[in-house]
């Protein structure tokens, strides 16, 4: 959430209708090695698993280069770059496509400065309305550095998540399911995933899945770009974990921030020991922006009631 006053756009330029995006993705893709990849019941595992080993090995890099602001940065930005190119690499293998339209480098940097200031504005005003219920106090300021540190993993973790769940997951499985589907058990997924951090709870995982899954699904199904998505989940978690020190996703890892502060009142209102997420706030301000994602989605014919068919019937446009 910028801001500013104007509205900001909310898809990257140059603007492609729905026919346009698939004569473009057409023009893009060889035919891959083998027919079997040509499933996506095959391809979906397949790069799902692979993925979600990319992501735990940028977790183990970062985690021993989180010593000092420095190497936490580099090191976060670095293996970003790794995941976004073993990306690319797995998509030209088991896909056939040289060139993915999802991550067009010409949208990366609208895309990404957008997202950023919606996921930074959406969370500085959930913890104005805690705060202004009374459950977030600001105690001081914290470290520069700490928040530095904190830049570099969250950025790595934007990215490998937004590459598992919606290049992977949600993309692949829109062909079979529509884009409901997708965005159902993406979201699903995405709030499970939570369940591992220490302070986990079943209702946090859900909320989760409700504000992230479904936001990040919607941004994605509008633009049909991972440069949005990224930058929103990187605003917000950034903003949670780097700027107001608070918990992100009942995770107990904590680098540092700009601010300390201290959480107290209902979970309802703050989310208790999960973090903000698990609370009703960050659940209402994140299903506004989704909402509106959504029917963009469906404006421009980027809802589809299976991928690679027909988008799903709108209104027609004035």
């Amino acid at each position: 959430m910028s801001q500013s006053s104007e509205q900001p756009n909310l898809t990257p330029q140059p603007e492609l209708s729905a026919p346009s995006e698939r004569a473009h993705e057409q023009h893009t893709v060889r035919k891959p090695r083998s027919v079997r990849w040509e499933s996506a019941w095959v391809r979906l595992p397949v790069l799902f698993v692979l993925l979600l080993a990319v992501d735990w090995l940028t977790s183990l890099i970062n985690g021993a280069a989180d010593a000092t602001p420095v190497t936490g940065l580099l090191s976060g930005v670095a293996t970003a770059g790794l995941a976004l190119g073993a990306y690319v690499w797995l998509v030209r293998r088991l896909e056939g496509r040289r060139n993915p339209a999802e991550l067009r480098p010409a949208e990366a940097r609208s895309g990404l400065r957008t997202g950023a200031l919606l996921g930074l504005g959406m969370f500085s005003l959930v913890i104005a309305v805690i705060a202004m219920g009374g459950g977030y106090h600001l105690e001081g300021w914290g470290t520069f550095g700490g928040a530095l540190t904190t830049l570099g993993l969250m950025t790595c973790v934007a990215v490998t998540e937004e590459l598992v769940f919606r290049g992977a997951l949600f993309r692949i499985l829109e062909e079979k399911t529509g884009t409901w589907g997708a965005l159902a058990a993406s979201g699903v997924l995405f709030g499970a995933l939570h369940l591992v951090n220490p302070d986990a709870t079943v209702w946090g995982a859900l909320a989760v899945a409700i504000e992230a899954g479904l936001l990040f699904g919607a941004a994605y199904a509008a633009t049909r770009s991972l440069w949005l998505p990224i930058g929103l989940h990187l605003g917000w978690n950034m903003a949670e974990g780097g700027v107001f020190g608070t918990t992100v996703s009942g995770s107990d890892v904590n680098h540092g921030s700009l601010f300390t502060a201290s959480v107290s009142g209902p979970e309802a209102l703050t989310g208790g020991a999960f973090g903000p997420e698990a609370g009703l706030v960050a659940i209402v301000v994140c299903l506004i922006p989704a909402i509106l994602f959504l029917r963009e989605a469906k404006r421009r014919d980027r809802f589809y009631t299976r991928r690679g068919r027909q988008p799903a019937q709108t209104a027609p446009q004035r």
